[in-house]
């Protein structure tokens, strides 16, 4: 089955969870970072899995754009949906709910919410210090759970 990855990261929170997805594939995949990509020829493709994070409460553009914009081809393929963020519970899918439209919420084989990080190491000044207090944190804290990824591959699998 031929499998391609597209998502956007800010951090490398998002980029780091595709990595862990491709690992459990057992075919080739491919990834995309949409960032650094203008278009995508997604008719060569199976099954597609689509990647985001939230930052100030919303998934990136890209990802809410790419999908609104191939809504009708996703619809006709094997699709898998996560998003990266620190939230938990209701608030955590709320902020799915909001990233991804709800006709490709119920296509989709699987969904995922894999936690998130905030690696201060990669943040400018202001992110760094908006961070530091909302979170009330001091140092780069991760929370990408394994399991909800191992789960997320294994609902793909399975379909």
């Amino acid at each position: 089955m031929s499998t391609i990855i597209i998502y956007t990261t800010r951090h490398g929170c998002t980029e780091k969870c595709a990595l862990k997805i491709k690992d459990m594939l057992p075919d080739q995949t491919d990834m995309v970072n949409l960032k650094k990509t203008r278009s995508l020829d997604l008719s060569n493709y199976d099954m597609i899995i689509i990647g985001g994070s939230i930052h100030m409460g919303k998934v990136q553009k890209k990802v809410k754009n790419f999908t609104l914009r191939n809504s009708d081809i996703l619809k006709n393929k094997k699709l898998g949906l996560f998003l990266c963020c620190m939230e938990t519970g209701e608030n955590a899918d709320t902020q799915f709910n909001n990233a991804f439209p709800e006709d490709l919420r119920k296509h989709a084989a699987a969904t995922g919410l894999f936690g998130g990080e905030f690696n201060l190491d990669k943040m400018n000044f202001i992110e760094k210090s908006m961070i530091k207090k909302i979170a009330n944190i001091e140092t780069s804290i991760s929370r990408i759970s394994e399991e909800n990824i191992k789960v997320f591959v294994a609902r793909l699998m399975k379909t």
